[in-house]
C-alpha cells in the first residue's frame, strides 16, 4: 500500500513538471552548502615529446589499472560521489519510478533453427534477458537464461550462433563487461555443453561450417594488464568441434609485414562460401571470398584495399550479393560471381539514391530500409533488384529487423520512435500484409507527448536535423530542463528510439533533444568524413549550435541545459564544455575518449584514427588533437558546468584512465562551487550487458544530479 500511494504521488508530481515552490528547503540549503572534499589525487613528473612539443601528463599513474594506488583513487572517488548523491532529497523517487518504468514483459522478434522456434524476454527487471525455445504451438521453454551465469548478472550474453541445422549453438559470454570473451558450445537438443570453452576471443562473430566446427576473432593476449595493453593484430581461426583450442587453425592474419587490427569471417547461409573482412580501422574493409565446397581452394580477392565498406550480404548459387559505398558515398546493392568477383564485373542490382541505404535479406527478397533525415523507409525488392512494394510503416521513426533465412514466408521487423514503444510486426513476404506480433507493455503514455524534427544552422552553415521530444503543451519560456544527446563519429546513426529509462526524463517535464551531428552516418559517408580527424571540429560546432538553437528558441535556457553522450560521444560532451563552458549548466561525459594524444596506445584504440588521427602522425594532426584534447584543455580560474563523468573500472574498449584523468583535471582547476564528480561503476565496461539494476541506478543517480545542479528543488 504504501509504495502505491507512493507511486501515486510521484506520478502527480511528474504530471505537474517542474514546481517553482520552494519545498524542502532547508534539505536543500543544507546539501548546496555542503562542501566538497576531493579525494588528494598526487602529480608526477611525466612530459611527453611531439614535433619538439613537450607536454606534461600529471596524471599519467592513473593509467596503471592493476596497482594499488589507482584502486585507492577509485575508492576514495566514489565515496564523494555517492556521498553526494545520497543526501538529493529526490534521488529516490527518481529510482522508483525508473524501476516502474522498466518493470514490463520485453519480447524479442523470433526466429527459426531447426525444428524449434527461439526468442529473447525479459519478465520485466530481469538483469539480462533470457533465450527461450518452443515447438510448433508449444509450451515456451527457458533454453538458456544468462542470469544464472553470475549472481550480480555482471556476466552477460555475447553473441550466439547456430549452426545451418539447428542442432549446435555456441555462445560467447563477457564477464564484467570485458571485450575479452569466452565461448560455450551446447548440443542444442540437450542442452549439454559440448568440449571446452574457448577464451581470450576478442572483437568475433561465431559463424558455423555445417557441423564441423567454426570461425572466431581473437587477439594474442596482450602482455601486462589485459584491460588496458594495445592489441593491433586481429586473427581469423576455425574451431574444429571436439579439439582442443590450442590447435586451432589460423585462417587469416598473423602476417607482421600486413597487420589487420579487425579480421571478421562468416559463412554463407548454405555453407559454401566463407568470406573474410580485413581491417586496418573501424572506417574501410578488404575483402575475399573462399569456395569451401572445393578442397584446398585459394582465397579470391574482391578487394585489396580499404577504400570502402564493403560486405556480402547473401548468396544464391555462385552469385554474391554485396553492399558497398565504393563509388555510391550512400550505399548501393551490387551482384557479382564467385569466380571473378573483381569490381569490374560488379553489376547494380539496387543502385544508389539520395538516402542511405542497408540491406537485409529473408525469404529470398531484399528489404531496403533507406534512412531519411535519420528516420526509415523501408522497400521491399527481389534478389534481381525488380521493386516489389514500399513497406507502410505505423509513424514517423526507426524500423528494425527484416531479416531471416533464404526459405522464410515470413519476416519480423520493430517499429519505434523517442515516445513510442517498440511493437513488433510480422510481414507476410509474398503479400506484404503487416500484423501485430507483440506490443509493448511499457506503463508510458505516449499520447501525452510530442517529438518533431527541426533542422538548425551550425557554424559553416550547414543545416543540421535534431529530434526533440516532451511533454504536450510545455511552456517554451526557456524553463524547462533539457538534455541535449549527441554521439558524431564512426558513421554511427542516431536514430528515433523508446527507452524507459528517457521516459522517466520525459514524464519530469524535461526535454530531450537528439542532435544528428556530421561524424555520423545518417548522410552517408560524405557526412561521416565531414566530423573526421582535421574536420572533427565540424562535430564540435554542430553540437555547439544545436544548443545555441534551443536557447534561442526559448526551449530552455543555459541553466536548464545538460549535455550528454558516451564514448565518442564523452569526447563530445568533453570537447563542448571545454570550449564553451558557459553554455552549460550540467556536463554528463560517459565512458569518454578523453586524451586524445594517448587514446591509441590502449587496446584497439589504434583503430580508431580514421576518425581521430594519431598525434605521432604529423606536427599539424597534433597540433589540432591538442587543440581539443579535453584532457589537454580544462583550463585553471575557469568555471566548468557541473560534472559528472560516468565509467566502469573493466572498460576495456575506451580505458577508464580517460575519465580518470579528465576528473582529475577539472577538480584541480575548477573555479566556483559547481561539483566535479566521477562515478565508477565496478565488475562494469562500455556498456554492452550491463544489466537492468545497474542501468536504474545510473540513470537515477544521472538526473538527479542534473535536476539538483539545475536548482530544481522537487519533483
Amino acid at each position: 500500500m504504501y509504495l502505491q500511494t507512493l507511486a501515486l504521488a510521484i506520478s502527480i508530481s511528474l504530471l505537474g513538471g517542474f514546481p517553482t515552490a520552494r519545498a524542502d528547503e532547508a534539505t536543500q540549503q543544507q546539501v548546496q552548502q555542503m562542501t566538497i572534499q576531493y579525494p588528494n589525487t598526487k602529480t608526477v613528473d611525466v612530459v611527453d615529446e611531439y614535433f619538439g612539443t613537450q607536454v606534461k601528463d600529471p596524471y599519467r599513474w592513473l593509467e596503471d589499472d592493476r596497482s594499488n594506488d589507482t584502486a585507492g583513487w577509485v575508492e576514495a572517488q566514489n565515496k564523494v560521489t555517492f556521498d553526494y548523491l545520497e543526501q538529493i532529497p529526490y534521488r529516490d523517487q527518481i529510482e522508483q519510478r525508473l524501476t516502474q518504468l522498466m518493470d514490463y514483459e520485453k519480447v524479442g522478434s523470433p526466429f527459426k533453427e531447426g525444428k524449434y522456434t527461439y526468442f529473447y524476454k525479459n519478465d520485466g527487471l530481469q538483469n539480462q534477458d533470457v533465450l527461450y525455445r518452443q515447438l510448433g504451438d508449444g509450451e515456451p521453454e527457458v533454453f538458456l537464461d544468462p542470469n544464472t551465469f553470475s549472481e550480480e548478472g555482471t556476466t552477460s550474453l555475447g553473441g550466439t550462433s547456430f549452426s545451418q541445422d539447428g542442432s549446435l549453438f555456441a555462445y560467447s559470454i563477457s564477464e564484467g563487461g570485458s571485450d575479452w570473451r569466452k565461448v560455450i558450445v551446447l548440443d542444442a537438443a540437450t542442452k549439454q555443453q559440448i568440449g571446452e570453452t574457448l577464451v581470450d576471443v576478442k572483437f568475433s562473430d561465431i559463424s558455423w561450417l555445417h557441423n564441423e566446427g567454426f570461425y572466431y576473432s581473437s587477439y594474442d593476449k596482450p602482455e601486462g594488464s589485459e584491460l588496458s595493453a594495445k592489441t593491433d593484430q586481429h586473427k581469423l581461426y576455425f574451431h574444429k568441434l571436439g579439439t582442443k583450442q590450442s590447435e586451432d587453425q589460423l585462417i587469416f592474419g598473423g602476417n607482421e609485414q600486413e597487420k589487420h587490427r579487425y579480421v571478421a569471417g562468416y559463412t554463407t547461409e548454405d555453407g559454401q562460401y566463407l568470406i573474410i573482412g580485413a581491417m586496418e580501422s573501424t572506417s574501410g574493409n578488404k575483402l575475399y571470398v573462399k569456395d569451401l565446397s572445393k578442397q584446398d581452394s585459394p582465397l579470391v580477392t574482391v578487394l585489396d584495399n580499404t577504400d570502402s565498406d564493403t560486405w556480402v550480404i547473401d548468396s544464391i548459387g555462385s552469385k554474391l550479393y554485396l553492399s558497398t559505398n565504393l563509388n555510391a558515398p550512400n550505399k548501393r546493392v551490387v551482384v557479382v560471381d564467385a569466380a571473378s568477383p573483381e569490381q569490374k564485373n560488379w553489376q547494380d542490382v539496387i543502385p544508389e539514391t539520395n538516402n542511405v541505404l542497408s540491406v537485409s535479406t529473408a525469404g529470398g527478397n531484399m528489404f531496403a530500409q533507406y534512412m531519411v533525415d535519420a528516420t526509415s523507409q523501408v522497400k521491399q525488392y527481389d534478389m534481381d533488384g525488380k521493386f516489389i512494394r514500399k513497406i507502410e510503416l505505423p509513424d514517423i521513426g526507426s524500423a528494425h529487423g527484416f531479416s531471416g533465412k533464404d526459405d522464410e514466408t515470413d519476416v519480423y521487423y520493430t517499429f519505434t520512435n523517442y515516445k513510442m514503444p517498440g511493437t513488433t510486426y510480422k510481414l507476410n513476404i509474398k503479400s506484404g500484409d503487416s500484423s501485430v506480433y507483440h506490443e509493448s507493455a511499457a506503463p508510458f503514455d505516449s499520447d501525452l507527448f510530442e517529438s518533431k524534427q527541426v533542422f538548425y544552422t551550425s557554424k559553416d552553415g550547414t543545416k543540421v536535423p535534431m529530434i526533440l521530444t516532451y511533454k504536450k503543451g510545455i511552456k517554451l519560456n526557456g524553463s524547462a530542463p533539457t538534455i541535449l544527446y549527441g554521439y558524431g563519429g564512426f558513421n554511427i546513426s542516431l536514430t528515433p528510439a523508446f527507452s524507459p529509462s528517457r521516459a522517466a526524463w520525459l514524464e519530469l517535464g524535461g526535454i530531450y533533444a537528439v542532435a544528428n551531428l556530421r561524424g555520423g552516418g545518417e548522410y552517408g559517408k560524405e557526412w561521416h568524413n565531414a566530423g573526421t580527424q582535421m574536420q572533427k571540429q565540424n562535430v564540435f560546432d554542430d553540437f555547439i549550435a544545436a544548443a545555441e538553437f534551443l536557447v534561442d528558441k526559448g526551449y530552455t535556457s543555459s541553466d536548464k541545459l545538460a549535455i550528454n553522450g558516451g564514448s565518442n560521444g564523452g569526447l563530445l560532451v568533453g570537447a563542448a564544455m571545454t570550449q564553451r563552458p558557459e553554455l552549460f549548466k550540467v556536463a554528463l561525459p560517459a565512458v569518454g575518449v578523453l586524451d586524445m594524444l594517448r587514446y591509441h596506445t590502449f587496446t584497439a584504440g589504434a583503430g580508431w584514427a580514421y576518425d581521430y588521427g594519431t598525434a605521432e602522425q604529423s606536427k599539424e594532426m597534433f597540433d589540432y588533437l591538442k587543440n581539443y584534447s579535453p584532457v589537454h584543455n580544462v583550463k585553471k580560474g575557469v568555471e566548468y558546468p557541473a560534472t559528472m563523468i560516468t565509467t566502469g573500472d573493466h572498460d576495456d574498449r575506451v580505458v577508464p584512465a580517460h575519465s580518470y584523468k579528465f576528473a582529475a583535471e577539472l577538480q584541480s582547476k575548477q573555479a566556483g562551487s559547481k561539483p566535479t564528480l566521477i562515478r565508477i561503476e565496478t565488475d562494469a565496461g562500455h556498456g554492452a550487458g550491463t544489466p537492468t539494476s545497474k542501468m536504474i541506478n545510473l540513470y537515477a543517480d544521472m538526473y538527479s544530479f542534473t535536476l539538483f545542479n539545475m536548482d530544481v528543488e522537487k519533483i
